[in-house]
């Protein structure tokens, strides 16, 4: 499966297929261990209400980077899946250059360096120049996990709106995650 065609699905399944996935920006990365879907038709979701110039990229092709300013201080990635939907990528296992990571968190305990997406983001140097690039281009290597990994879901965390959906998936004991989970596994 491509690339576009993996993100051309409805984020949910996205979002859940994403955990274990191998992320890296400019070479510096690692697993993603938790994301969040978001819907067209979801009123937590940017996207909710129609296209805005901030929220273009959703409107955009499959496979592509939606990044955006939170409360106008941590920058925020997702990625696009149909129209009007994405996932945002919430915490990784570090794994690659984390010299890097550290230098730019100005942070040591790998635990904090990326779980979050405002911290992911930090440590990856992800900011807006990068809003609308294809995610299997550079500056992006993302590879999709080989197996699926056994998977954790909840509630979507840091929002007002729609907070009872079950949209927030992470990787079954892991550590990085950016906040603990239910005890229920799907």
């Amino acid at each position: 499966m491509s690339l576009a065609q993996f993100f051309s699905r409805p984020a949910v399944i996205v979002a859940r297929e994403l955990i274990g996935a191998e992320f890296r920006v400019n070479g510096v990365g690692g697993v993603i261990v938790e994301t969040e879907a978001y819907e067209p038709d979801d009123p937590a979701s940017h996207s909710y209400g129609g296209p805005r110039v901030r929220n273009r990229a959703m409107f955009g092709p499959p496979a592509h980077a939606y990044v955006y300013r939170s409360y106008g201080i941590h920058w925020c990635m997702n990625a696009v899946c149909l129209p009007g939907s994405a996932v945002l990528i919430r915490a990784l296992e570090p794994r690659w250059d984390m010299a890097r990571m550290e230098l730019r968190r100005g942070a040591t305990r790998p635990r904090l360096l990326c779980s979050g997406p405002g911290r992911l983001c930090q440590a990856l140097g992800i900011d807006g120049t990068m809003d609308a690039l294809h995610l299997g281009r550079a500056p992006f290597v993302l590879v999709p996990a080989a197996t699926p990994p056994r998977l954790v879901a909840g509630p979507r965390i840091g929002i007002s709106r729609a907070t009872e959906k079950p949209w927030r998936f992470g990787l079954a004991g892991s550590t990085f995650v950016s906040s603990r989970f239910p005890l229920d596994v799907t």
